[in-house]
This record gives structure tokens, sequence and C-alpha cells, in this order.
């Protein structure tokens, strides 16, 4: 009989699940070469966008604070800046007597919306105003940010994660996360603090350095969990009730001699091939201590150990689950 058995594919099943883990960096670690969080503020201004050095921007890499507006603004908030208080710009109303009313069937831009309730997105559209914007790289939050685990604080303010998208100060909303990108956006100057934002100039006090500003750089920390998907492969190896049922061990034959190595270990060594008489009753039943999965050249390419020696039944079948994490 062959020692080999092959899989069936409902032997083999695979399963994602989502693992996290914490990061929180402090000060100058946010910008460290292993780190590398960036820091920009975005400034709706008018400026020449071909002046070279005039408007840059951030602690690692230089952008243009004009041009970073101009993204974020795009990607983030095209369809809501026609609204009042960050709702969603209006659409088109489509009337009974077949005419249609409004500037567009449909919000014109995807704007990466992190849950299907009815989001709320300001954005400072005065000129020279400000936002700031903290981008985490892709090594460090994985697939994305965990939801409601993004936190910002220094010594005098302290910003979170809703788990909605949404950055609150206390009861204040001052900005958005989007997760799927590693990105946290901070109003500037928000609008009246009864709709939720309130009046703090959060944006230049994250971007800025100095002392007299919100955050002093040294004593800014930045927590968050990333998010990354592990397939879990489980291979489910059984061994029908006349399968396996006898031993490769060479001290099972008969005439089979324990040799020296000339350090005074002994080794059995095979005889004739014929079972001894202790191992041919029918209450004989080896042990199994091990599995190898091999490919389909035979070779070995992995090894699974068992806690404890399992008895092979002669009576039903027995099956050994092998996961494997990737």
């Amino acid at each position: 009989m062959s020692i080999f058995k092959p899989f069936i594919t409902s032997d083999v099943i695979v399963s994602p699940f989502k693992v996290n883990k914490s990061f929180t960096f402090t000060g100058n670690a946010l910008t460290s070469s292993n780190v590398q969080i960036d820091r920009f503020i975005g400034i709706n201004t008018t400026s020449s966008l071909w002046i070279s050095g005039s408007d840059n921007t951030g602690y690692i890499t230089s952008q243009s604070s004009q041009l970073v507006y101009r993204s974020i603004k795009e990607l983030y908030y095209s369809n809501y800046i026609g609204g009042d208080d960050g709702a969603q710009a209006a659409t088109a109303s489509f009337n009974n007597d077949g005419t249609i009313t409004g500037p567009a069937y449909t919000p014109n831009y995807y704007n990466y919306l992190s849950n299907t309730l009815l989001p709320s997105r300001y954005f400072p559209t005065g000129s020279d105003e400000e936002i700031a914007v903290i981008s985490i790289p892709s090594n460090l939050f994985g697939e994305y940010l965990k939801p409601g685990t993004v936190s910002i604080s220094s010594a005098s303010l302290n910003l979170y994660d809703d788990g909605l998208g949404n950055l609150l100060s206390a009861s204040l909303k001052v900005g958005d996360i989007i997760y799927e990108h590693g990105v946290i956006i901070i109003t500037s100057t928000g609008i009246s603090g009864s709709t939720g934002y309130g009046f703090v100039n959060y944006g230049t006090a994250i971007y800025d350095s100095t002392l007299s500003n919100t955050i002093y750089n040294s004593l800014i920390t930045c927590s968050f969990e990333s998010t990354v998907t592990i397939y879990e492969t489980q291979y489910k190896c059984t061994i029908r009730e006349n399968e396996f049922n006898s031993s490769n061990n060479p001290s099972l034959t008969s005439g089979s001699l324990a040799i020296s190595n000339g350090s005074g270990s002994l080794f059995p060594q095979p005889g004739s091939g014929k079972l001894n008489d202790n191992v041919t009753g029918s209450y004989f039943s080896p042990y199994i201590t091990t599995v190898g999965l091999y490919n389909n050249n035979k070779e070995l390419l992995a090894v699974a150990k068992l806690a404890q020696p399992l008895p092979v039944s002669s009576v039903t079948d027995t099956s050994i689950l092998i996961n494997f994490d990737f």
C-alpha cells in the first residue's frame, strides 16, 4: 500500500479573516524613516501653480499647498461643496410632466464614503482658507485603517474617530477619515458651532511646529490600527478504517537488527520484510505522530506534528485537520 494519499477538492478549505495591529507614534517618530507619516497644509489660493517652491508643504515630501487643497477637494468633497453644512449637493428632480429640474441626475463623483449613512462633509471654500492633511503610508495601515481606532492627541487637544469616518473633538466634528487611503483630513475653520463643527483653526495647529499654536510638533501622538486579510488554509487528512493500518518501522519485521553507529547509539535495520508475530494480530494498530504534505512530485513541503500519538481506528474513519495561515 502506498504511503501517499491525494487530497480531493472538498479536503481543502481556504478561509479569509481580518487581523489588526495597533500603532502609536509620538513627535519625531511620525516622520522617521521607517514610519513616514507626513502632514500637509492645503490652502485655497489663486497664485500661479508654476512658481516652483512658492507654496510648498509637507514634513517628508514637498507638495504644493494649493494642489493639496484642490486634490482633497476633488477626491473627497466634490459632491458636498454645493450643499450647506457639508450636506450632499442637490441633484435633479424628475417631475410628473416629464421635465427634469436640477443640476445633475446623480452626484458626479465617488467620494470614498465609509458607510451608507447620510454623510455630512463640510469643506472650507473661502479665499485663503486652509485644511490639514495627515497621510499614513499603506505599509502601515495595510488594506485600510480600522474604523474607530484613529486618534490624534497632544497635551491640549484630543481628536478621535467615531467609527463612521468622522473626526471629532469632544462632540464637534472637525474633519473626516478616509479609511481605505489612510488619510485624515481636518478642516481649518469650521462653520457655526450649532452645526457641529466649531471655529478652532485645527488645520494650522496640526501642521505648524511653533509653540504659539495648539499642538507642538514634538508632542503630537497619532494612534491607529491597521487591517490585513490573512488566508487560512485547512487540509483535511482522512484515514479510512482500512488505510494506513501497518507500520514502516523496520524493527517490526523479522530478522531486523539493532546496530551501533560507533558512539553507543543503536539503530534498527530492516530484516527479511516479514512482520513479527506480535504485530500481526487483529488488535494491532499503529499510531500516527507526524503528517507530511507533499506536492505532485512527492517533494515534502510541510510537516505537521501531533501533540500526542494518535491510534488509527480499524472500525471508523480518522480525520486530522491541518491549518496554515498565509
